[in-house]
């Protein structure tokens, strides 16, 4: 007698569509919202159970060069002066076919977002490229950010999809954008009427919100980003899905032809008529991965990511399983930012990017030796690779960033924020340090003593006449732009000499990262043999950085990943003619010149 032939497994549920993305930082949206403008069918899987991933904890500042915001200013400029910086930056590592494709899309990503969806933007007119001192390095008209918004203007279910505000770059819950709103916060502490009637008005505002909605409702950075572009999938009919991660591709005949996803109710199959896109922001929280490729980094635990745990490689292993080359001969592995552990009263322990603070006037980092080693007010990526530089083999990779009482009383040191704001609370948890003379301040941070007070006295006498001979802080418009206009003869320099004296612990931290998956300038995954993998495209962090692992200017992850989620639903698309004609509508020249 046989044996009875057991029943055949049942089969998974699917779902059909034409377009599946996986993530939803700004890459991912911007994949589905172009895609979904086309015409097509999408399906976003987001494995959180929130949208916006890193991108929603960032400024939410894009590199746009040549974008239509600046035209509308006046600013038309040549792309070749875009390459020529990008070549002196890049060195070896400029791709010229990918930067090519960025310069040519850029433009009409904007003008696309700006004129078909709800992500409006705003010009970034002074910010400055980083390096002022090579050729063609911008200084302003080069970035948008997101225009901030009201929640009250996004749908119920759009602000609860949404990842909240970064808690430790906010105030009390509440976003700050960077430009002439954090200006009018910090002259507040400097005794500005104005000032401290528009902080009153903004802080009024928010607490306003608390104890309506119990969220804080005007979104600025990142948030205003996702948000905007979130409530741009809905209107379009995008499909958006949270708490669903990406299991493994499907395939057939070669080509990518969907995933099979885990969702609250099990696994099930999503079919992709046209493709998937990977933008699920890199691996900045896969601890392995980066014990293997960051330096200095010997368990992958001496890292400390501004990226949400759920950015743990999931996008780079589903790549890597369908044959893709992951790329990490790049000159960083990631984007790195300097940043301080802020501890809490539960135990937990909070990250805060130190991103504006260096460049105020009056602040200089050092090692446990008491040395400088970095023009504290170039960008961040900067600032940790000459700290992991210097740093000897088998030490802790930290530095301590050194304030005298007026700088904390009239800027932020991390974490602690000046007047009105109290720093006992800093000073309780230890976050902060104080001591009343520079050498008790050096035995509470276990600096050395003798190379501090040699390096304090040495920066001063620099910082009264202006100048930095050791490191040039303050020399090209970036580092002025940072600093403060109202402190002479240059803004980012001003002495440590008035006890007593503070400093916040600073170690190496990153916004997410640079290796990942080879792609061509059609936001294609590349196979080893420089072949494309039909059906599967990538962008954000997922993707291997068009910038080498450089950090050229401020907004090099964001502007790139927009740009190739764009090119990426145009691909699956298959559109031709541009969605704009180079200019903004009617009517909006005044707002990108506000």
């Amino acid at each position: 007698m046989t044996a009875p032939v057991p029943p055949a497994p049942p089969a998974r549920p699917t779902v059909d569509t034409d377009v599946l993305v996986i993530g939803s930082g700004a890459g991912g949206l911007a994949a589905a919202v172009t895609a979904a403008y086309h015409g097509l069918r999408v399906v976003v899987v987001e494995k959180a159970e929130v949208c916006g991933g890193a991108t929603a904890w960032s400024g939410g500042w894009a590199w746009t060069p040549g974008n239509p915001l600046a035209k509308a200013d006046g600013v038309d400029e040549d792309p070749e002066r875009f390459r020529t910086y990008l070549r002196h930056r890049l060195g070896e590592r400029y791709d010229a076919a990918r930067i090519d494709a960025f310069l040519e899309a850029v433009p009409h990503m904007v003008g696309f977002f700006e004129e078909k969806t709800s992500l409006q933007f705003t010009p970034g007119a002074k910010i400055r490229d980083i390096y002022g001192k090579t050729p063609e390095a911008g200084t302003g008209h080069r970035s948008v950010g997101p225009a901030p918004i009201n929640a009250r203007r996004l749908s119920k279910r759009v602000q609860k999809l949404l990842r909240g505000q970064l808690y430790e770059t906010s105030f009390l819950g509440m976003g700050i954008m960077a430009g002439p709103d954090l200006t009018k916060f910090l002259s507040a502490s400097q005794g500005s009427l104005q000032g401290i009637a528009y902080s009153a008005w903004r802080v009024g505002r928010h607490v306003l919100d608390m104890a309506v909605h119990r969220k804080g409702m005007q979104l600025v950075n990142g948030t205003a980003l996702v948000g905007r572009l979130l409530q741009s999938a809905e209107d379009l009919g995008a499909d958006v899905r949270v708490s669903t991660p990406a299991v493994r591709l499907l395939s057939e005949g070669g080509r990518i032809t969907g995933a099979v996803v885990r969702g609250p109710q099990g696994e099930y199959e999503i079919n992709a008529a046209r493709g998937v896109v990977l933008a699920a922001g890199g691996f900045p929280n896969d601890v392995e991965r980066r014990r293997e490729l960051f330096p200095k980094t010997p368990t992958g635990r001496e890292h400390w990511t501004l990226a949400p745990k759920e950015t743990s490689g999931d996008g780079i292993t589903l790549g890597e399983s369908v044959g893709a080359k992951f790329v990490t001969d790049v000159e960083s592995p990631a984007a790195w930012c300097p940043v301080s552990l802020v501890p809490y009263a539960k135990g937990t322990v909070g990250t805060f990017p130190h991103i504006m603070d260096r460049a105020k006037p009056g602040s200089i980092g050092v090692r446990r030796d008491g040395r400088r080693f970095v023009n504290e007010a170039n960008g961040y990526y900067d600032y940790v690779s000459a700290l992991v530089a210097a740093t000897p083999e088998g030490e802790a990779v930290e530095s301590w960033q050194v304030a005298d009482s007026r700088f904390v009383r009239k800027y932020p040191l991390g974490m602690a924020k000046p007047l009105p704001v109290p720093l006992f609370p800093y000073l309780r948890s230890g976050y902060l340090k104080r001591g009343r003379t520079l050498e008790e301040l050096a035995a509470k941070c276990g600096i050395d003593p003798a190379g501090l007070r040699e390096t304090v006295a040495q920066f001063n006498e620099g910082a009264r006449r202006g100048v930095d001979p050791e490191f040039e802080r303050g020399e090209t418009e970036f580092n002025r732009y940072g600093g403060d206009p109202k402190v002479g003869p240059n803004p980012s320099l001003a002495p440590i000499e008035k006890g007593p004296f503070y400093a916040v612990k600073v170690v190496p931290g990153s916004f997410g990262t640079f290796a990942g998956l080879a792609a061509d300038g059609r936001a294609r995954v590349l196979r080893a043999d420089g072949s494309a993998i039909p059906g599967l495209f990538v962008a954000g962090n997922d993707q291997a950085s068009i910038m080498g692992g450089y950090y050229p200017a401020g907004g090099i992850n964001l502007g790139p990943a927009l740009t190739f989620g764009y090119v990426a639903g145009r691909e699956l698309a298959g559109a031709e003619a541009y969605e704009d004609d180079g200019t903004l509508p009617a009517g909006q020249e005044a707002l990108a010149g506000a």
